[in-house]
């Protein structure tokens, strides 16, 4: 009786405990427009929260509960906030990328995200609207874990953003980007890279002493190689999932991705040493000549001594993450319920413009959001068909392993990112290995992130457990240009989801208010759920014949055509006699 009693306040205390240091978070965040110069070399509009740039960080506990209320002030454009890795389950309508799980939040209105953070981690948020957060709407989600592997394995923790930046804002680039006069989808080359959303960072550290870095590329699109000169990484945590420790001298990382790395200083302060970032050249079409590809700071021993130059190496080799444990020794996801393909592809369509496809499928975002579908239309919930056409959507049933096999046919290198889970990866290839052929070993605990990256003409299998009933979007390679369509949306459980969730009332009104329909199929219709009359869907075909290079001929032909009758009508309006500028004449002559 008594131990029975003893056993029962010992449980008692510790529920208190838990109870006791879990807490609600509350930001108030007003997004709008401030001036900013990270590069130093030009002072552009950046998208700052509370007049400030950079941004906050979200910071958390296990348990916590977390709100952030949005107030958009930009004036001229929607926006949203996407918390990059949170796997929102039970409140997918937070999750936040727009056409997907919201609407847009208008200029001047507001909207609440409310959700439980139950997964420690390096996380991030940025906006999930029309490729808007380059623009500067990117900041560091970190959560703390009271009961992780290696919580007394260091004395410091310390954030280590990493980003591309563009002089030029996000609206034009798109423009340009996803354009005829682009027919080969050559994406913008950034301006410079970032450490901290700055250069030249310095860190000051103490000898002797183990720090934490909570590494992240917030990137638009640049991947980087990183390290820490004269410094060894153990790498204990990677997208959330904590692994077993692996020692590193440099890694790679892309966009979206996140690592948790140990680093022990130092114990004499006789020497500062360089931090590198060095930007992928390797994903440009061409790299400018103005362009310095590199990021430094320094771990800052002693503030009076010189801040070295980072050291020439020949060759970048970056630590494989694909031979990373998970710490908690998850055995391999066997015999999948359900498997597809997806086969991707960059080609053009009748707007000479270059996109994404998987399965022949380019991304365009629905009439209706996808969740609000899922909520709206019973039974038929479970037919991908009501989705709408583009929107390239897979209806998965509750608990069953998923197995993904996505083919690139492509000669880039792309990262993958599925919202709502962590994939265990079973098989990487090696670049130009081609389209998987069902040939390859499993591992018995496979290496599980949320954002992996797939070789040039490579193949990935993913596999995970369809646990979260939510509506997850999938977007693919270039966070802030999904426009081009790389897009898979993954509906879990639909008929479960209408039972447990309900879209709370300032997301209904975010909708409303732009006049966006909120029931129905993806055409916005509510008695025949199959008729997607209406619906949005992607631009037609290339007439057959047609090929990325005869548009480029054509684009050029049309371009030079119209420069030459630029220059005839300035010099047909010109007064008699006037000198022409220096240049025209001989143009126009050649």
């Amino acid at each position: 009786m008594i131990s029975c009693l003893c056993k029962s306040a010992v449980c008692g205390l510790i529920a208190l405990a838990t109870i006791a240091r879990a807490d609600t978070r509350t930001y108030d965040f007003e997004i709008g427009w401030v001036t900013a110069n990270p590069d130093g070399a030009m002072a552009r509009p950046v998208i700052g929260i509370n007049g400030q740039w950079p941004l906050p960080h979200i910071t958390a506990t296990v348990g916590d509960r977390v709100i952030v209320n949005v107030k958009n002030s930009l004036g001229n454009q929607t926006t949203s906030l996407h918390f990059h890795g949170m796997y929102q389950n039970g409140t997918n309508d937070m999750d936040g990328p727009v056409g997907a799980t919201q609407c847009p939040i208008a200029a001047g209105a507001s909207f609440t995200y409310d959700f439980m953070i139950k997964q420690p981690g390096t996380y991030w948020y940025h906006s999930h609207t029309s490729g808007q957060y380059p623009d500067g709407l990117r900041g560091a989600l970190i959560v703390s874990d009271p009961d992780g592997p290696y919580k007394d394995k260091y004395d410091e923790e310390i954030v280590l953003t990493l980003s591309d930046w563009y002089h030029d804002q996000m609206p034009g680039l798109l423009a340009g980007f996803l354009s005829f006069a682009n027919p080969t989808g050559a994406e913008p080359v950034p301006d410079a890279a970032l450490m901290n959303d700055t250069q030249d960072l310095s860190i000051s550290v103490q000898p002797g002493k183990t720090y934490m870095f909570r590494i992240i590329n917030m990137a638009a699109f640049a991947a980087q190689y990183l390290w820490f000169e004269g410094h060894s990484m153990s790498i204990v945590e990677v997208d959330g999932i904590y692994t077993e420790p692996a020692d590193a001298d440099q890694i790679y990382i892309t966009a979206a991705q996140r690592y948790s790395v140990l680093i022990t200083t130092k114990n004499d302060t006789s020497t500062n040493f360089a931090i590198v970032g060095s930007m992928d050249q390797d994903l440009f079409d061409a790299v400018p000549d103005t362009l310095n590809p590199n990021v430094t700071g320094w771990l800052v021993y002693d503030a009076a001594k010189p801040l070295p130059d980072p050291a020439l190496i020949d060759e970048f080799d970056p630590f494989d993450d694909f031979t990373l444990v998970p710490e908690d020794g998850e055995k391999l996801l066997e015999n999948p319920d359900y498997s597809f393909n997806l086969d991707m592809k960059m080609d053009n369509l009748g707007d000479g413009a270059n996109y994404a496809f998987f399965n022949d499928i380019t991304y365009v975002q629905p009439k209706v959001p996808t969740l609000f579908s899922v909520l709206t239309t019973g039974a038929k919930a479970n037919d991908p068909v009501i989705y709408g056409t583009n929107v390239n959507a897979f209806v998965l049933k509750k608990n069953q392993v998923i197995e993904i096999v996505l083919n690139s046919d492509d000669p880039g290198k792309h990262p993958f990112h599925l919202h709502g889970h962590a994939f265990q990866a079973v098989v990487r290839s090696e670049e130009e290995a081609g389209f998987y052929a069902n040939n390859a070993t499993f591992p018995d605990v496979p290496m599980r992130r949320d954002t992996f990256m797939v070789r040039p003409n490579g193949h990935i299998v993913l596999r995970f457990r369809a646990d979260n009933p939510d509506k997850h979007s999938k977007p693919v390679k270039l966070h802030s240009f999904t426009n081009i369509g790389l897009t898979a949306t993954l509906i879990e459980a639909p008929e479960e989801l209408q039972a447990s969730l309900k879209v709370p009332d300032d997301q209904i009104q975010a909708c409303k208010s732009q006049n966006i329909p909120i029931e129905g199929n993806a055409a916005g219709r509510t008695d025949d759920l199959t008729n997607l009359d209406g619906a949005y869907v992607s631009v037609a075909p290339l007439p057959d014949g047609f090929t990325a290079r005869g548009i480029v001929a054509l684009t050029f032909s049309i371009l030079s055509a119209f420069i030459g009758m630029a220059v005839i009508s300035w010099y047909g309006a010109s007064e008699i006699g006037k000198r022409t500028p220096p240049g025209a004449v001989s143009r126009a002559v050649k």
